[in-house]
């Protein structure tokens, strides 16, 4: 691919990368099985067992996990057509899956505006969580949300959420150090009056749960019923995050949790454990620390990232949030007659951008693993290198790049600052690509793997 050059190596930073390598290195071992034994499942369950331990899911939810693959995997006839390493990695994916919660939990919009509290510790990042869902309904389902500011007594509280506010240009509901019930009621009729979808409500955190902030959250939610009340946690606590989560549920009956930092350096095992032990959904995970850093959960396709499988669907949401498709649909038909050039790859290189990091993305497609994809780190600057490049052009050069001999290159260079040679790699690469645009068109196209 044309953006690839100089690409650096990195170290895993995903909180579930490390489980996945396990995991998939134990289940790349049965693929070469020419049938499933007691033997060989317990010794493919030995290395899943460790993997699970190590990241730290808890010991009960790794037992239970272990005897229902190893039953299902003995207990199963496996048809001719179905090699018996496909069977079994297909019964880990649904065991994982059905771990992660199974079904996918969706937001209870019912209200009329639809009320969501979130509530959590000190620390847990729900001030900015709300931000984040708050232009998450905003993008993703085309609604009107009102944030209020219901935390009246965290230092500052209340001039960061106005802040996310201006950021996000969402509109917050502040009466100061007020009562937080009141608060609340005077933000809903608000919302009714100004014709608001969604109203999320900040509200008090403490460093550990304590009876005054259990009251004061049960006083809230006896006065406005809140459709939603999710707990935001942060997923780098561990096992002590079940813990917090039992505490809330027993107050407040929570509807759903939201995992921030997934994106931080830790080991995973929570996400793995919450439904299973508390009965409690997983709603949102926070991907990133950016306003757009949240994405919803669904069991089945964690389950497939944590396998290595990737995650189409969910970079098909992606695109389908950000990219323009008249753009889009006219780049394409344009690769389809042959006719792309310069100018056509700056414009899907601005659309790529919009969809965040490369590398990233590059994770949610299926067999991304097997083509050595995973592990590269694109910076920045080197899609910012590349546009400048292409920006030194002028327009019939960018529709013409055999044109741009010596004495241009020379040119585009000292315009964007960049060196001959770097100009040299981006012509090339973009003829290399051309080509296999042509052989992909005229269906003669392998894949170098």
């Amino acid at each position: 691919m044309l953006i690839s050059y100089n690409i650096k190596r990195k170290e895993s930073d995903n909180m579930f990368e490390s489980l996945g390598d396990r995991l998939q290195n134990a289940l790349h071992k049965i693929k070469g099985y020419g049938k499933i034994t007691e033997d060989n499942i317990g010794d493919m369950m030995k290395e899943i067992r460790l993997a699970l331990l190590e990241a730290d899911v808890n010991y009960k939810v790794v037992k239970e996990f272990v005897n229902n693959v190893k039953e299902k995997a003995l207990g199963e006839e496996v048809r001719t057509s179905i090699k018996p390493g496909d069977l079994f990695v297909k019964i880990v994916k649904d065991e994982l899956t059905e771990l992660l919660g199974g079904d996918s939990a969706p937001l209870n919009t019912t209200g009329n505006p639809a009320i969501l509290m979130l509530v959590g510790l000190q620390g847990s990042g729900k001030t900015t969580t709300i931000g984040k869902l708050a232009n998450y309904l905003r993008k993703k389902k085309s609604k009107k949300p009102l944030m209020v500011a219901c935390d009246v007594y965290r230092p500052a509280a209340i001039d960061q959420l106005k802040q996310l506010g201006k950021e996000l240009n969402i509109e917050v509901y502040s009466e100061g150090k007020g009562n937080p019930v009141e608060i609340s009621k005077n933000a809903i009729n608000y919302a009714k009056e100004n014709d608001y979808d969604y109203v999320l409500i900040d509200t008090a955190g403490r460093l550990q749960i304590d009876e005054a902030l259990m009251d004061e959250l049960e006083n809230i939610t006896e006065a406005v019923s809140p459709q939603e009340t999710l707990l935001v946690i942060d997923a780098m606590m561990g096992q002590d995050a079940i813990n917090v989560i039992t505490g809330f549920n027993d107050k407040l009956k929570l509807t759903g949790v939201i995992l921030t930092k997934l994106d931080g350096d830790t080991k995973g095992g929570v996400a793995l454990s919450v439904r299973h032990l508390t009965n409690v959904p997983i709603k949102f995970i926070g991907v990133s620390e950016k306003l757009d850093g949240l994405d919803s959960f669904d069991p089945e396709r964690m389950a497939g990232r944590i396998l290595g499988m990737g995650d189409i669907v969910s970079l098909v949401e992606q695109a389908e949030v950000v990219l323009n498709e008249k753009e889009a649909e006219k780049t394409a038909k344009r690769m389809q007659q042959g006719k792309f050039d310069l100018e056509d790859f700056l414009s899907t290189l601005k659309q790529i951008k919009k969809l965040g990091p490369l590398e990233n993305i590059i994770k949610l497609i299926p067999g991304a693993k097997k083509m050595g994809l995973t592990n590269v780190n694109i910076p920045p600057k080197q899609m910012a290198h590349i546009e400048a490049i292409i920006l030194s052009m002028t327009k019939e050069e960018r529709r013409n790049p055999s044109i741009i001999k010596a004495s241009r290159k020379t040119r585009i260079a000292k315009g964007c600052g960049l060196s001959v040679s770097e100009v040299n790699k981006l012509l090339t690469q973009f003829e290399s690509m051309k080509k296999m645009m042509k052989q992909m068109k005229n269906g003669n196209f392998k894949m170098p793997f």
